[in-house]
């Protein structure tokens, strides 16, 4: 019998479902509805535009949660209150010491570079730390760190199907490394927006996201985290529009919340 292709399910902001083999992953849990405001560090906060797909409550039997970063729009006080304390969390090393004070037992930090391994039957999924830049120069330190997650699957020893999930990261010249460790990426999850606070970009914008995509070279690239809060400045069309003008529009899908698409390239 032919394996299931794996696939996403976009809950909203950077959330969401990832079927990946035998394994199913949720990714930066934001269940924040509308009119609810996320707390971003530092005095900030921000009002959702959205509301999310799903409630926790509906989502399917998980292995874990790859967190790219701890803010209030990526891990929100619904997820600390709602989220099973025995879940596997894989995170920076500085999230994983706040998750286990706030009983999340199984967080696990990655140093850059490092993989945590989940195996079933002949399957594994390999989940491996990424460089990421969430602010510009020093105010880099003002902010939380935060990690890209490279997910590999095996089957029988064999790589089958390779993510990038990008995480909150600006396009920084330390991702060059990624495409020399990890080439044949068959598809990547952009975390997009042109977030700006205070007019300094924290996010990729169009532009940036462009200059990734041509980096990386991924055979299928979804656009998420784009328009579910004020502080998003770069709206989904401006990346599509980038693409289109690049040349590479045909290795763009688009993802609606609620909607669940193939990681597959486009036939």
């Amino acid at each position: 019998m032919l394996a299931a292709q794996p696939e996403v399910t976009f809950i909203g902001t950077a959330t969401t479902v990832l079927r990946i083999g035998g394994f199913t992953l949720l990714t930066d849990p934001n269940f924040l509805h509308r009119g609810q405001p996320a707390y971003l560090g530092k005095g900030l906060w921000s009002r959702r535009r959205t509301d999310p797909a799903l409630r926790i409550a509906q989502l399917p039997s998980l292995d874990a949660v790859v967190l790219s970063h701890l803010h209030g729009d990526h891990f929100d006080r619904v997820a600390r209150r709602e989220l099973d304390r025995e879940l596997p969390i894989v995170t920076t090393p500085a999230a994983e010491r706040k998750l286990r004070r706030w009983g999340f037992r199984a967080a696990e930090g990655l140093p850059t570079w490092r993989s945590h391994e989940l195996r079933r039957g002949g399957e594994t999924l390999r989940l491996t730390s990424m460089p990421g830049r969430h602010g510009p120069g020093a105010l880099d330190l003002l902010l939380p760190d935060v990690m890209g997650t490279m997910i590999d699957l095996d089957r029988y020893g064999t790589r089958d199907f390779r993510l990038y999930v990008t995480g909150d990261t600006l396009n920084k010249p330390l991702l060059a490394e990624i495409p020399e460790r990890y080439p044949d990426i068959d598809a990547m999850l952009i975390h997009l927006g042109g977030t700006k606070i205070a007019g300094i970009l924290l996010t990729m914008d169009a532009r940036q996201g462009g200059d990734l995509v041509e980096l990386i070279r991924p055979k299928l690239t979804v656009p998420i985290h784009y328009d579910d809060y004020p502080v998003f400045r770069s709206p989904l069309g401006h990346f599509v529009a980038e693409a289109r003008r690049r040349g590479f529009a045909g290795t763009v899908r688009t993802i609606a919340r609620g909607e669940t698409v193939p990681l597959t390239p486009p036939a």
